[in-house]
């Protein structure tokens, strides 16, 4: 009976751990839910419902371009822009589905799609067709994993004939898709991309603007072009922007990026585009993007508002730059009915303010031929700085003021103007003999014995008819560039535009060549030079200089209107040339004979001038190689002329530069003619302004503010 008893209690006891392991997992079990449910609840509810913020930018219009007169150059015209901007889960399939259907509604140009982009489109197309440019055996090393999927894909794209593509080509309908494809697939997630904005028609626009609902991910919008109210008048200055389509050139793209910008932003590309890129490119809106875990943007918030880029005023004159432009073509148009001049292309004219530094008019202009290969007259102000040649006797104010620095001649020294007879050389003279003459007459008449005598005894040596020359050509050569370059000839002006050059320097140093140099027929210097150099000796050895962006302003609204100045460009005092006063004051005098006394070599074309010019000709011989095959290339004269006026408080100071005017010994005087017209037009403008009571923002503020600058830079001791 206790056995039984016993047993009866055993049973009872397992069953009671059971139950007890049970509720025990099932506690465990309830705690562990309930652990998840309230206290990692939220966050797994978040992460259900998950969401990112991305703030991407938009472009906006950059600033516009004024003169110094307030009149608009470079504007921006608005445009009907169609766009696309896809989220971060759209597929190629949905795109290609929108770009169907948008398709029927614009008309796209389909000649700029590159070949490897429509073997691509041919392949989604065609999809059997690019299946069966596989090989069976291709395919079993493919299912084998013996090629990858690039690989396959690579040999599709090698083995599509012409005769494929063509039938694609021939679907205007597939290459339209196409065309529109490639843009809504260039562009980063959420960031708007242009479809088209050139030309579309207003029907184009309507429609497409109706079927939003139907068209996920495109827009109708406005966005611009740069506009020139002047046409091509200063064009090559002005600089060009980056299309929509091109972007960011490839080769600036890193750089871009890392100032926030995106790739398919318009840039500038040369000149004052590219040189005020900072200021004029603006800065963008940005725009804040919900979206959820699929990428599906679920509200969009504007950050901050746009700001179009800020806006340049220009030390131009428009109204100057359009009168110089056309005294260049037609004074180069009429030279070229005449004999020998076969080879003359281009001309160029240096508008500059000698005491301030501002470039009034930046003018050239090159023949050559248009799309239809008719003749035509081009723009090429950009000619001014980026091209150099030898420009002749205009250089010898400098030499005169070389021979004074070193000791070689003092002011009122005397030379005798004769036929230089040197052993192993041909006669060497001035284009007339002149007998004794002083430094004075030497300018006046442009006398090149006066010169030459002038570097020989700088460079310690000795004429002597019918003897060799002797010279410390190495030291004489490096002295006279030294100098020269402290007006500005052969160094970079420092002009702000990009891509200056600084002239060639001639590499032998023979005692013939140093001759050469000092008459302006060895080193090549550019027509901004020029400008440089008799700025300088027009204010009285202050090397200022030039530049061509007066004012930054803030941009408004309103149409056409200046805003507040953010930054005035104020004149820049480069060096201070280590000269007397008295012998610049000199050199301004020889200068003033050459235009206004007697048989100066321009009195015929300046003395009856109003405004009392002084100035300097010039006329080197050159070489031209253009079509010459010969080793020598065809000599020809290149013709300058360096001038300021009024002689007694210069304002004005002006650079003509006429390369390969004529072959031969004589020729049209397309420099004098070009620059006795170009100081006629400055002095009548500023005329008719003042009886008008229109004068610009000119001369008596650039004279102060020069005035200032030039007693500031005495003051320091510069």
């Amino acid at each position: 009976m206790n056995k039984k008893k016993k047993k009866k209690t055993h049973v009872p006891f397992r069953l009671n751990m059971l139950f007890f392991v049970v509720f025990v997992l099932f506690s465990v079990l309830i705690l562990r839910l309930g652990e998840l449910q309230i206290v990692f609840g939220d966050d797994f509810k978040r992460e259900i419902e998950r969401t990112e913020d991305i703030t991407v930018n938009n472009p906006v219009p950059r600033g516009k371009m004024y003169d110094r007169n307030g009149k608009v150059i470079v504007d921006n015209s608005p445009l009907n822009a169609i766009t696309y901007t896809k989220n971060q889960s759209t597929t190629q399939e949905e795109m290609l589905k929108t770009a169907e259907k948008l398709a029927k509604f614009i008309e796209m140009d389909t000649k700029k799609i590159p070949v490897r982009d429509k073997k691509d489109f041919w392949i989604m197309k065609y999809p059997e067709k690019a299946k069966a440019l596989i090989t069976k055996k291709e395919w079993n090393k493919y299912k084998q994993k013996k090629l990858t999927d690039k690989e396959i894909y690579q040999m599709q794209i090698d083995r599509i004939e012409n005769d494929d593509l063509k039938i694609l080509e021939n679907d205007k309908e597939a290459m339209e898709i196409l065309a529109i494809y490639r843009k809504f697939n260039s562009g980063y997630a959420l960031t708007p991309q242009i479809v088209k904005n050139k030309d579309v028609k207003p029907e184009e626009f309507a429609i497409v603007s109706e079927n939003l609902e139907n068209l996920p991910g495109v827009d109708t919008t406005t966005d611009w072009d740069r506009a020139y109210p002047f046409g091509d008048t200063l064009g090559s200055i002005l600089g060009n922007v980056s299309s929509s389509e091109a972007g960011i050139p490839k080769e600036q793209l890193s750089k871009y990026l890392a100032r926030d910008y995106s790739r398919n932003d318009r840039v500038g590309q040369s000149y004052i585009e590219l040189k005020y890129e900072d200021v004029l490119h603006g800065q963008k809106a940005k725009v804040k993007n919900v979206t959820d875990k699929s990428g599906k943007v679920l509200s969009t918030e504007v950050v901050s508002e746009g700001k179009r880029g800020k806006d340049l005023v220009l030390t131009i004159d428009m109204d100057l730059q359009k009168q110089v432009e056309k005294i260049i073509e037609d004074e180069m148009w009429d030279a070229k009915r005449k004999p020998n001049t076969s080879l003359l292309d281009r001309a160029f004219v240096v508008v500059m303010n000698p005491k301030t530094g501002e470039i009034l008019s930046l003018a050239g202009k090159q023949i050559g031929k248009d799309k239809e290969g008719k003749t035509v007259m081009k723009d090429f102000a950009g000619g001014n700085i980026t091209s150099s040649y030898n420009v002749g006797s205009a250089v010898k104010g400098a030499t005169i003021l070389t021979g004074y620095k070193t000791g070689a001649i003092s002011p009122g020294d005397t030379q005798l103007d004769e036929p230089l007879v040197i052993k192993g050389t041909q006669v060497k003279k001035s284009w007339k003999t002149f007998g004794r003459i002083n430094d004075l007459r030497a300018l006046q008449v442009s006398s090149n014995v006066y010169m030459w005598k002038t570097v020989i005894e700088m460079a310690h040596g000795r004429y002597v008819p019918n003897g060799p020359l002797i010279l410390d050509t190495e030291k004489t050569f490096n002295t006279m560039r030294q100098t020269f370059s402290q007006f500005g000839l052969g160094t970079r002006t420092g002009i702000d535009l990009p891509n200056e050059a600084s002239g060639f320097p001639g590499s032998e140093k023979k005692p013939g060549l140093l001759l050469d140099f000092a008459i302006g027929q060895y080193d090549t210097y550019t027509p901004i030079q020029l400008a440089q150099y008799v700025s300088t000796i027009a204010n009285g050895g202050y090397r200022v200089q030039p530049h061509i962006v007066k004012e930054i302003r803030e941009p408004i609204m309103e149409n056409n209107e200046l805003g507040p100045i953010i930054e005035e460009m104020q004149p820049k005092v480069l060096n201070r040339v280590d000269m007397k006063e008295q012998w610049i004051k000199r050199v301004q005098e020889g200068f003033r004979m050459v235009m206004q006394v007697g048989d100066g070599t321009a009195t015929s074309y300046f003395k009856s001038a109003s405004y009392h010019p002084a100035g300097k000709t010039g006329t080197a011989q050159a070489f031209y190689y253009g079509s010459d095959k010969s080793k020598y290339g065809t000599p020809v004269m290149n013709l300058s002329l360096v001038s300021f006026a009024p002689s007694d408080n210069p304002e004005v100071a002006i650079a003509v530069m006429v390369p390969w005017a004529y072959q031969g010994n004589s020729g049209p005087s397309v420099n004098n003619l070009i620059g006795r017209k170009v100081l006629d037009a400055y002095f009548d403008l500023k005329k008719n302004r003042s009886s008008t009571g229109k004068s610009s923002t000119t001369e008596q503020q650039q004279t102060e503010n020069s005035t200032d600058a030039i007693q500031n830079n005495q003051q320091s001791g510069q």
